[in-house]
């Protein structure tokens, strides 16, 4: 059922993200980060659904521990406080930390596989696309100390990596495929604004191509889509190539974002940092597979009570088609200009 006021928060929740994205001072970007909070809130809760109002509370305290960390470091990276030796250098660490909180990377995530496993899916995609580009731009604008990020680089790689394996639920395979590419993203970030931001856009097509499936077919868990799909091989086949697009197989456009920033970073001489993500990468990639393994190989005896039509295959068919010939056009489009 659709509510008028979730459109009002929705227009509210961009709002606050462009006010923050815009604002040329510290209090402005601040209070487009509180709009942006208090009105996502809203969007969280559901009638007569508990894990709804468990994650809602969730997301607050943890953003309200950022806002406030971040809201402490401004104070002081006021003109009032810089008489002070080294502390300058000090608080832009924590202001970083705390918009890295924001965005849920490593060792900063603690709150975002839990807050994410009790929302509905729309609810999910706006968690996982629209409220990571405030904090990542307000990153951009006070990039400073390199080794910092390196270890949170290499910190969200093995977060994503090794709690990924075991996990049935696809909200928390999406949550820690989404750590693995935000550490991509930073790194992207070093070299060039361009780079960065055909990652992201890229990483917004793919996983709202997979939102679409996940949402048209209402699956949450593993076993719900070997139950579903065990006899449609054509949609497992686009859940496999969907899946090995988002982990960055050569052939898919997955791969196009990693294959622009590790060039930059070997022609930057970046060799060992390069080395490290691309095998970190594999793990990820490696329960993707394992999860393709038992899509197109287990089956399922229960009953399939969903009801599929041909219209919406039609519409998934010519979406992930495009998307999944996309590399090929890229690499067209990117030679003639």
């Amino acid at each position: 059922m659709f509510y008028h006021h979730k459109l009002f928060f929705l227009m509210i929740l961009m709002l606050g993200s462009l006010i923050s994205i815009s604002s040329n001072s510290w209090m402005g970007m601040w209070m487009g980060l509180e709009i942006n909070l208090l009105s996502f809130i809203p969007l969280i809760q559901e009638k007569n659904n508990s894990f709804s109002s468990e994650s809602s509370l969730k997301y607050f305290l943890s953003q309200a521990l950022a806002s406030t960390i971040l809201l402490f470091s401004m104070i002081f990276l006021s003109k009032n406080f810089l008489i002070l030796k080294n502390i300058e250098n000090l608080m832009i660490l924590i202001f970083n930390s705390s918009l890295l909180m924001k965005m849920g990377m490593a060792p900063f995530h603690f709150w975002f596989p839990e807050v994410i496993e009790g929302l509905n899916w729309i609810n999910s995609l706006i968690l996982l696309t629209w409220q990571k580009i405030t904090p990542m731009v307000l990153v951009m604008y006070n990039f400073n100390f390199q080794y910092f990020f390196f270890i949170i680089i290499i910190f969200s790689m093995l977060v994503s990596s090794f709690m990924g394996i075991n996990q049935i639920s696809f909200r928390k395979i999406l949550a820690y495929s989404s750590i693995n590419h935000m550490a991509w993203m930073i790194s992207a970030m070093f070299f060039s604004e361009t780079i960065w931001f055909y990652y992201l856009l890229t990483y917004f097509i793919l996983t709202i191509n997979i939102w679409i499936m996940f949402k048209m077919f209402n699956i949450f868990y593993f076993n719900q889509m070997i139950s579903y799909l065990k006899n449609n091989l054509l949609m497992k086949l686009m859940f496999s190539f969907n899946f090995l697009s988002l982990g960055g197989l050569p052939p898919f456009i997955g791969f196009f974002p990693k294959w622009l920033t590790i060039q930059y970073m070997i022609n930057n001489n970046w060799m060992l940092m390069s080395f490290l993500m691309i095998m970190l990468t594999l793990m990820t990639l490696f329960y993707y597979m394992r999860l393709i393994f038992n899509i197109l190989i287990l089956n399922s005896n229960n009953l399939n009570y969903l009801l599929t039509f041909k219209s919406k295959n039609f519409l998934i068919w010519n979406f992930n088609l495009l998307i999944l010939m996309s590399l090929i056009l890229y690499n067209l489009l990117f030679n003639y200009i």
